[in-house]
């Protein structure tokens, strides 16, 4: 393994690929307006039920959970869909679009010997594998990625620590060099979570998208020193610069992974501005 090696994970829904189109689907039966609401609901629900199945020490599989959050998103809406179009719904993400600012990274990378990257997600290996080889704007990149790395196996969803240390597993690091590894993601619990648990986090705050007004979290602030994002960018390919940038100026991550990020009073400029 080369010493200049830079890891890279990128979550895969809402940082790699958009789930607008999940919307435009709602919409055929509701209305744009409406199909936002209840999209909103949707990744609401998602993320929450995600959270109590952690602290309950429950699993089902990504799938599950995110039909289920459906059926509850449109109940609170006082509205129902026949099991064709939860279906067609479901299946709306095996051909999401990505980001513009994709690509480019994804390019970048392909022509990058010394970056390793992988698609870390909490979906299912089925989802996943169906996401990134399906979307026609994502599958012509597919080869970049070494693998598909899930929470399948561990049972868990983020931001419990053990899939962090799962995802340090999987890509070949030792617990001590966990700070060698990079997660590039726009949710911010999901940041929080690896950084807390001492891995190197890009955040993406995308203008006209979620986070476009910038780090607003506060929850890294109870956790002992303080977590933050280790550097801000604007899109993944931004991101990519900025972890290449960060990696020259710091060398390798595994003294800095314990450090950088731990005050955010104190790093958060530097986060912005890396």
């Amino acid at each position: 393994m080369a010493e200049s090696e830079i890891v890279i994970a990128f979550d895969l829904y809402g940082t790699l690929l958009s789930t607008e189109s999940i919307a435009k689907e709602l919409a055929k039966h509701f209305g744009d307006e409406k199909a936002q609401s209840i999209a909103a609901l949707w990744r609401r629900f998602q993320l929450e039920y995600t959270w109590r199945m952690n602290s309950m020490g429950l699993y089902e599989p990504f799938s599950t959970i995110t039909n289920l959050s459906l059926n509850h998103a449109l109940a609170e809406s006082s509205l129902t869909l026949s099991q064709t179009s939860i279906s067609s719904l479901m299946h709306a993400y095996d051909s999401l679009s990505t980001f513009p600012d994709v690509p480019p990274a994804l390019n970048s990378i392909s022509s990058s010997p010394n970056i390793t990257a992988y698609v870390f997600s909490n979906g299912t290996n089925a989802m996943v594998s169906s996401s990134v080889n399906q979307s026609s704007s994502l599958s012509p990149f597919k080869g970049v990625f070494k693998d598909l790395i899930t929470v399948e196996d561990v049972r868990r969803f983020k931001p419990d620590p053990k899939v962090y240390e799962y995802l340090v597993t999987k890509v070949g690091k030792r617990t001590e060099e966990k700070g060698d590894v990079w997660l590039v993601s726009g949710n911010p619990f999901d940041v929080v979570g690896a950084r807390a648990y001492g891995i190197q986090a890009c955040w993406i705050s995308r203008v006209g998208y979620h986070g476009a007004s910038g780090w607003n979290d506060r929850l890294g602030e109870a956790v002992a020193g303080g977590v933050c994002p280790t550097v801000i960018a604007e899109g993944v390919d931004d991101a990519v610069k900025k972890i290449v940038e960060w990696a020259e100026k710091n060398g390798k991550g595994s003294k800095a992974g314990s450090e950088a990020g731990r005050d955010t009073g104190l790093n958060m400029d530097e986060a912005m501005n890396s």
